[in-house]
């Protein structure tokens, strides 16, 4: 028995850096994530008295509160603000450097790939990937999420594998990759007899238009993101969750919408849209793929990049309206 409490004190001891429990690092990890006790206990199977006393014991190591309540939540002062990006890069370096050291084999892996991308890229693009993956590496597997208001954290933190956005809303900060061009077109319902062949400036800016909004900040599309560049204001009468609601939501309206020409061409079987040009050019606009930094080498993320590349280049060009 004595032995057995010398071993695990040498073990705890082991578990210190300059005064530091090391484990104390994934506790403070976990509570910038999730920013309450309970959810962030449960997510590294602590109990909740456990992480009360591992949260005393970071405070008292960094001489610091750390976290104030607000509420039900926790918020993280300057100090741990200040903290959190380095300790974030510390644990994803042990993850993928010592962890996950293995030789990455598609065949047996049983990897999953958290993907942040539009509901656009997932119908036009992503779905040939999944088909793809499915053969080379049956087991596999995609946890596809929704645009966040500040995709960058997302990669700061590692809590993606990849980021696949328009090339206007891409951080500088991470590596980066091209898949395609695509164009916008200005679309409504077959029946809209005020859609002209021959839109006048005038004419778009005073029907009335379904227009995308994502995130809880209701962060506009790239279209709209264009319009707003070059000062053009427009009447949106109604807002969508996503772009696939778009062709549905204009059937049967005299309202139109500026999509990207992929998606007019993936519904056109079965929800047809007239198509006409816009009234002025609107530039092309590139999809790119982003992973974090510290996934540069991963071999199974080098992979999936290869993937990637080789589906968007299948893709044909963008269709062009006359």
């Amino acid at each position: 028995m004595f032995q057995c409490i010398q071993s695990i004190a040498w073990i705890n001891e082991l578990m210190r850096f300059k005064g530091l429990d090391l484990n104390l690092l994934v506790v403070f990890d976990a509570l910038m994530s999730e920013r309450k006790l309970t959810a962030a206990a449960r997510t590294i199977n602590l109990s909740q008295p456990a992480m009360s006393a591992a949260v005393a014991r970071l405070r008292d190591f960094f001489r610091d509160e750390l976290f104030t309540m607000r509420g039900r939540a926790l918020v993280p002062t300057p100090r741990a603000e200040g903290l959190a990006p380095a300790v974030r890069e510390a644990l994803l370096h042990i993850q993928l450097s010592i962890i996950s050291w293995d030789v990455f084999d598609p065949a047996q892996s049983e990897r999953r790939f958290r993907i942040s991308l539009s509901d656009f890229m997932t119908l036009v693009f992503f779905q040939k990937v999944i088909e793809r993956v499915a053969q080379e590496a049956p087991a596999v597997s995609f946890e596809l999420l929704p645009l966040a208001d500040d995709p960058n954290e997302l990669l700061r933190r590692g809590e993606v594998d990849f980021l696949i956005l328009p090339e206007v809303f891409i951080s500088g900060s991470h590596p980066r990759a091209t898949l395609f061009d695509d164009t916008l077109v200005c679309v409504g319902c077959p029946t809209n007899k005020l859609l002209s062949p021959q839109l006048t400036f005038e004419q778009y800016k005073s029907m009335g238009h379904v227009a995308p909004h994502f995130g809880r900040a209701l962060q506009p599309s790239m279209e709209e993101w264009f319009l707003l560049e070059h000062g053009i204001d427009r009447r949106i009468e109604v807002v969508v969750q996503n772009f696939s609601m778009i062709p549905p939501v204009l059937s049967g309206t005299d309202r139109i919408a500026t999509v990207p020409s992929r998606l007019v061409e993936h519904f056109a079987t079965s929800i047809p849209l007239r198509i006409v040009d816009l009234p002025w050019p609107l530039p092309a606009f590139t999809e790119i793929v982003q992973w974090p930094a510290l996934h540069n080498s991963d071999s199974a993320s080098i992979w999936m990049r290869g993937i990637l590349m080789e589906e968007a280049a299948r893709m044909a060009r963008p269709h062009q309206t006359a």
